[in-house]
């Protein structure tokens, strides 16, 4: 069986470690969420967050840790909320930044969602910083500064746990490639360089935004991680790159999935948009092992999502599609309106997704699915949502909400 793999193993309805979950893919296992909600509905608490910072929520236990970052981007550090009563356990600044990078106004100083094990969470705001913080003081374990990178307008890429590797990628304007840390040290394990050919000197057109998945192929672990221009798969143990495709495309954001033997991936603005390609080749298998591509509602910010054998996903302008995965064709279209970056989200049977505009879908997936409710909060989101147990948890860009069925 063909499974998706991290390094953590979570209670399965009480952490979500990392971006997309436990499995990186957008399923949890909470359950009595509810279906609708408003500000005066439905919350069990609501917390200020003042900043800028688009990271998801990451869960351990009773603690929900957020990156954040000062509206410009001079102090960036990290939240720890109790999840039963929205109390602050820890606010800490973590790095003092003199001049912050430009970052891009769909873009913020801490995009890149943190990634949390037991007594630990590892924080990372691109090239300005990676730390692993003690989650029980909040007291810095390591911390580095010194991985180069120009983001161009801004990072975006989450830090995944492997064994005991933290894995950064770097798709910036001037330079290209991933890096394990040892993940109690903070030492570089090994770093490995894109082979990816542009075909350009404009490092604008070589950015990227993704978080890799690693899965296990036929025994063997294969870490795949979208980029400008091509997807590389590689070895997690040591960044050997196993094979590649030529697609097209920049600013990659969308966590790839596995389905049915098939590696699903989107390219960002341009290129083949979405395609599906087979993982057991070797070098360049832009021309062999490619079985299907489509660009009709694909997004470039919002992960894919499977469900019941299907693929749903939400592009920028609010269109939601089914897709079958068996040859890319859609099944079925519905437009629920707004602007889409979060990704969305199952539990319990239903479809979560929230836009920019505060409004929040409810979808029961099934042949003649459609929007079960549509809920409004004070502001949007840029940041997935978490859940666990019976709790939806909701980052907007103003406010960190608690969601809860009364």
């Amino acid at each position: 069986m063909l499974t998706l793999l991290l390094a953590i193993l979570p209670a399965a309805d009480l952490n979500w470690p990392s971006y997309r979950g436990a499995q990186g893919d957008g399923h949890a296992q909470a359950a009595n969420l509810p279906a609708a909600w408003s500000e005066k509905e439905n919350v069990l608490w609501k917390i200020a967050v003042p900043g800028r910072a688009w990271a998801s929520p990451v869960i351990w236990g009773n603690q929900i840790w957020l990156s954040n970052a000062s509206e410009d981007g001079k102090k960036l550090g990290a939240l720890a909320i109790d999840k039963t009563t929205g109390k602050a356990l820890h606010d800490l600044n973590i790095f003092q930044i003199e001049k912050p990078m430009f970052i891009w106004k769909t873009n913020s100083y801490a995009s890149s969602t943190p990634v949390i094990e037991e007594g630990r969470v590892y924080l990372h705001y691109g090239s300005a910083g990676t730390a692993c913080i003690d989650t029980e003081t909040g007291k810095t374990v390591w911390a580095r500064q010194d991985i180069p990178c120009n983001h161009w307008r801004g990072a975006g890429s989450s830090p995944i746990l492997f064994n005991d590797f933290l894995i950064l990628t770097f798709d910036g304007y001037d330079q290209q490639y991933l890096a394990a840390l040892d993940k109690k040290t903070g030492k570089t394990i090994w770093r490995t360089d894109r082979t990816i050919q542009y075909n350009t000197d404009n490092g604008d057109l070589k950015k990227g935004f993704s978080t890799p998945a690693i899965f296990e192929i036929n025994g063997k672990l294969q870490m795949v991680s979208p980029a400008a221009v091509g997807t590389v798969a590689y070895d997690p143990l040591t960044g050997k790159e196993l094979w590649k495709v030529h697609h097209g495309g920049m600013n990659a954001a969308c966590r790839p999935l596995l389905v049915d033997g098939k590696v699903l991936v989107t390219t960002g603005d341009g290129g083949w948009k979405f395609f599906a390609v087979r993982p057991d080749g070797a070098g360049d298998v832009s021309t062999t092992h490619v079985e299907w591509k489509t660009i009709k509602g694909v997004p470039s910010r919002s992960s894919p999502l499977l469900v019941n054998g299907k693929v749903f996903a939400v592009n920028e302008a609010g269109v939601l599609s089914e897709f079958d995965p068996k040859n890319g064709n859609v099944v079925k279209q519905e437009r629920l309106g707004g602007t889409f970056s979060a990704s969305p989200l199952l539990a319990d049977g239903r479809i979560y997704l929230f836009n920019e505009q505060g409004e929040g879908f409810v979808v029961v997936p099934g042949e003649n699915w459609k929007a079960l409710a549509t809920n409004k909060l004070e502001s949007g989101c840029m940041a997935s949502p978490a859940a666990v147990g019976d709790l939806l948890i909701v980052r907007t860009m103003s406010h960190l909400y608690a969601l809860k069925k009364k």
